[in-house]
């Protein structure tokens, strides 16, 4: 008998997700066999003792008796009238519930908002460095991520006219991170402004991932970009995942504000997807309600002696005094995208070290070309682990530096070496 071969899906060769790939894998193994791992490739809350609000806890156990049926492919109305009263106090008067999709999670409605959008060949602007789910799930909806540059020496922020000699006739949509994942960067007014102008001009379906909305350091400044597009469309994606340490629930949501006389018919497409999933999770969606309306903790979390600031602060202290290491001071979300020195290292490969640190001193991090950024310098850790345990893992990322430093390779050849924990 032929065995037979399965083969994935050839659009599957042009997506990656390494924040839980080949290095992740390796871990689960060596935890697996006993090993203690510090795991800071994932933000994820729940796995560092941050708790999700009690009052939002509350509020899904009182109504678990309502979330036992299937509920409108849009969500519940107390949770869609939530996302619309949030908006509504940021300056946009005219949304209404029927402008508001909860999903399962962010991560849902950025495959669907795509899925609604593209054919085959369309164009969607990617920053780079990105969020990887954004890239991945263009290619996978048929279209070509085309990634515009956040270069480090601009504070990791876009330059609109750079933007704008990426556009063409086939652009559909661009895509804006902010708080950015990886980076920390938080636009400026003047940046998010420019980026809303060129996408009126090319009537561009404006996508904002604003996951970290609230979560800004040291007087950083969130604008909605909402309250900047007035002549295309423009969908606001958050959820409770980051700001409200919920990230199990997976509950997401998606709000359009500005031009939508001629979006009418993506919309209702949107809705054709969002009904043939029937509904997103219910129970989660009790809890928006109260989590938007509520006291907003998050800013304790944030502020000069609350536990994230303090953990930022640890990682930027490590920064300084390494021998190798570089940053860009992260102003917002819950991580660091860590640079290594070209000069002090000159075979640097993110990939090899991440698997390195992880084999010989335990410690999992995404490298930067997880995150399609063009460079293989890099990598990202979380902001999410307590000062003292981010003090031990960077002196454990310095020692593994040492390693290689004291290998001296040649410029462009590999640090693969054998280290012992």
């Amino acid at each position: 008998m032929t065995t037979q071969t399965l083969r994935p899906a050839s659009a599957l060769a042009g997506v990656r997700y390494e924040i839980r790939g080949q290095i992740a894998r390796r871990a689960h193994e060596m935890e697996r066999q006993g090993y203690d791992i510090i795991s800071l490739n994932i933000g994820n809350p729940g796995a560092f003792g941050f708790r999700t609000p009690e009052t939002m806890r509350l509020a899904m156990i009182e109504n678990l008796r309502a979330a036992e049926g299937y509920v409108h492919q849009k969500g519940i109305f107390p949770a869609r009238e939530a996302v619309v009263m949030q908006q509504q106090e940021r300056g946009l008067r005219d949304v209404t519930v029927e402008d508001v999709f909860i999903g399962n999670g962010v991560s849902e409605l950025i495959d669907l908002v795509l899925r609604a959008l593209l054919n085959d060949g369309d164009e969607v602007l990617v920053p780079s460095p990105d969020y990887p789910l954004w890239t991945a799930a263009t290619i996978l909806n048929r279209g070509r991520a085309v990634h515009y540059p956040c270069h480090a020496h601009n504070g990791f922020m876009p330059d609109p006219e750079e933007v704008e000699r990426l556009v063409t006739k086939r652009t559909r949509a661009i895509v804006v991170i902010n708080p950015n994942n990886p980076t920390g960067a938080v636009y400026s007014r003047a940046v998010l402004e420019g980026l809303a102008r060129i996408a009126e001009r090319h009537r561009l379906l404006v996508l904002c991932d604003e996951i970290y909305d609230q979560m800004t350091y040291d007087g950083a400044e969130f604008v909605p970009m909402a309250t900047l597009v007035q002549d295309t469309l423009c969908a606001t994606l958050s959820g409770l995942s980051k700001i409200y340490r919920a990230c199990g629930f997976r509950v997401g949501w998606v709000s359009f504000s500005g031009e939508r006389e001629g979006a009418a018919e993506y919309l209702q497409a949107l809705e054709l997807l969002s009904s043939l999933r029937l509904c997103a999770n219910v129970p989660g969606q009790w809890a928006v309600q109260t989590a938007l309306g509520g006291y907003q903790s998050i800013r304790d979390l944030v502020r000069p002696g609350g536990r994230l600031h303090a953990s930022r602060q640890a990682i930027l202290d490590a920064v300084a005094r390494s021998r190798y290491l570089e940053l860009v001071r992260p102003m917002g979300a819950m991580y660091a995208f860590i640079g290594v020195r070209p000069d002090a290292l000159p075979g640097f490969d993110d990939r090899t070290f991440a698997m390195d640190l992880l084999e010989y001193k335990h410690v999992v991090v995404a490298p930067g070309v997880s995150f399609n950024a063009p460079y293989n310098t890099h990598f990202r850790v979380t902001l999410l682990p307590e000062p003292e345990v981010l003090a031990d893992v960077f002196g454990r990322i310095e020692a593994q530096l040492d390693v290689y430093a004291a290998t001296a390779p040649a410029a462009g050849a590999s640090l693969r070496v054998v280290s012992r924990p």
